[in-house]
């Protein structure tokens, strides 16, 4: 069950919108399961689990439901699953995690980087970029020589630090003896989720580590998927399951606790900040957001109902995409009508002029 609302808002902070087809071409998307996507601007990307990677682009269409398009698909693998896909903007690249490997990508075209220029690491299990990199603003001057961004590879002993521009640039090596499941960084501070059930904090500067919290406190030996995300600067969230009920424990960078405690009565199947808003969905399909600061539930979205006896509306993942992108809407269009704006004021005492009028498009809800 999900929990009740605890002071909703007037206007709930999101909405559903659909935004690409079931349908790819002469094949149906519920075939080949989504893996992984990210969007930027009016471009979104998908990794599947046959291995291929889609870009749609938004078509001006605002009368379509789905307004998105596929422009390319292209093998990134044979048949095996694109396990992340991370974009970095201010680069125009893309890191795509796929098979234990990651290539690069430039954007917005998805054309692989040439193995002279920058070859691909092998060997690894998931990739933590710098969270500050991620939510920097584009470039407005494309002239200026863009900031080198700073990410980790976690591999089955080690992290691996490189710095990614023009050329990708090897740092240097941790030692990471319990391996690690998933992993975000923010600065210096790594969070890490071993293979001991337990999540890390290392400081990448001095390479030290020490535990937190188990990611499952209860005396079970179900394996749960671990959860890290970055609030801010110096500021993680991460998730641990106490047999009954999930907590949601806010730490900095050095281990210690801050604010209060997120609750969910079971345990989320995915989670992501859009601050001040934390997003779960859980798995009954139901979606909970939370607000940060006051920890209570302010929107709760119904699990979706079957479409067709064939198709089911299922839903898997919540993804946030750091830089923003396009969402095309119909809501609302009916409460739209034209109506007449003079462009010409009269003033007291003028001689009546004819005025000049146009006709514009208003929102009777927002006047």
């Amino acid at each position: 069950m999900s929990h009740a609302l605890t002071n909703p808002v007037d206007v709930p902070p999101y909405q559903l919108q659909p935004l690409v087809e079931r349908t790819i071409g002469d094949r149906k998307l519920f075939f080949i399961q989504i893996r992984c996507a990210q969007a930027f601007g009016s471009e979104i990307y998908i990794g599947c689990t046959n291995g291929e990677l889609l870009r749609y682009a938004l078509q001006a269409n605002p009368h379509a439901v789905h307004s998105y398009t596929l422009l390319s698909r292209q093998n990134v693998t044979h048949e095996r699953p694109v396990q992340e896909i991370v974009l970095l903007p201010g680069l125009s690249a893309a890191l795509v995690l796929a098979d234990h490997q990651v290539s690069i990508y430039k954007l917005p075209f998805l054309e692989l980087m040439p193995p002279t220029v920058i070859k691909p690491i092998r060997n690894v299990v998931t990739i933590a970029v710098d969270e500050q990199h991620l939510r920097r603003p584009v470039r407005s001057d494309p002239s200026q020589p863009a900031d080198a961004v700073e990410f980790c590879v976690i591999k089955r002993n080690t992290i691996a630090l490189y710095s990614l521009r023009e050329r990708l640039f090897f740092q240097k090596e941790i030692p990471l003896p319990n391996g690690g499941l998933l992993a975000r960084r923010s600065g210096r501070s790594l969070c890490v989720a071993d293979n001991q059930n337990t999540y890390n904090l290392i400081d990448l500067d001095s390479a030290t580590m020490f535990p937190v919290l188990p990611i499952n406190q209860a005396e079970s030996d179900v394996a749960l998927r671990p959860f890290i995300t970055v609030i801010s600067e110096n500021e993680f969230l991460i998730l641990s399951w106490t047999g009954a009920s999930t907590l949601g424990v806010f730490i900095t960078g050095d281990g210690d606790p801050v604010r209060g405690t997120l609750d969910w009565p079971s345990y989320p199947e995915s989670v992501c900040l859009d601050y001040p808003y934390i997003t779960t969905l859980l798995p009954n399909e139901t979606i909970e957001i939370h607000n940060i600061e006051t920890q209570g539930i302010v929107q709760v979205v119904s699990a979706p109902g079957t479409t067709t006896q064939a198709e089911v509306a299922d839903r898997k993942r919540l993804v946030v995409c750091a830089g923003g992108f396009a969402v095309p809407s119909s809501q609302r269009s009916d409460k739209l009508r034209r109506t007449a704006v003079a462009l010409v004021r009269q003033r007291a005492g003028d001689t009546p002029e004819l005025e000049t009028e146009v006709d514009v498009d208003v929102d009777r809800e927002e006047i």
